[in-house]
């Protein structure tokens, strides 16, 4: 009944509301291991191209703080900013491999770096894990 009394006073209230569904605690994990593998590379991209450096200690702390928050509260909010995240960064690592990104046109066509490859892994699976928790949540 509180269920449906929350839902009735406004879609802001849904939001907040944990879904405790079974994939957050393998989404969080994913996140985790995201965070982690960009880590040994900041340095290294802060001198080379300083912008793909900063955006990779963002992605950083925003994977490791939602893989922290996402066992907890798993809200649609939560789930839907895991999504897009690594989706976001699936994206700028294919961009990086085919088209390229300014400063590191050296990545085009790198596609078997042992740390991209576990972050594409780790990326893609926590955005087909959020798409799926949030599909779920609307049935």
């Amino acid at each position: 009944m509180a269920r449906l009394t929350m839902m009735s006073t406004g879609s802001s209230d849904v939001r907040r509301e944990p879904l405790h569904h079974p994939l957050r605690f393998p989404a969080a994990l994913l996140l985790a291991v995201a965070g982690a593998v960009h880590v040994p590379v900041i340095p290294q991209h802060l001198q080379e191209a300083p912008y793909i450096g900063a955006l990779f200690i963002v992605l950083t702390a925003l994977c490791l703080g939602l893989a922290l928050v996402l066992p907890r509260y798993d809200t649609s909010t939560v789930w839907a900013a895991s999504g897009v995240i690594t989706a976001v960064a699936v994206l700028a690592y294919a961009l990086s491999r085919t088209v390229g990104l300014p400063q590191i046109g050296d990545d085009i066509g790198n596609w078997t770096d042992p740390l991209g490859l576990a972050a594409i892994a780790s990326e893609g699976l926590t955005a087909a894990l959020a798409a799926t928790a949030l599909t779920q949540q609307r049935e």
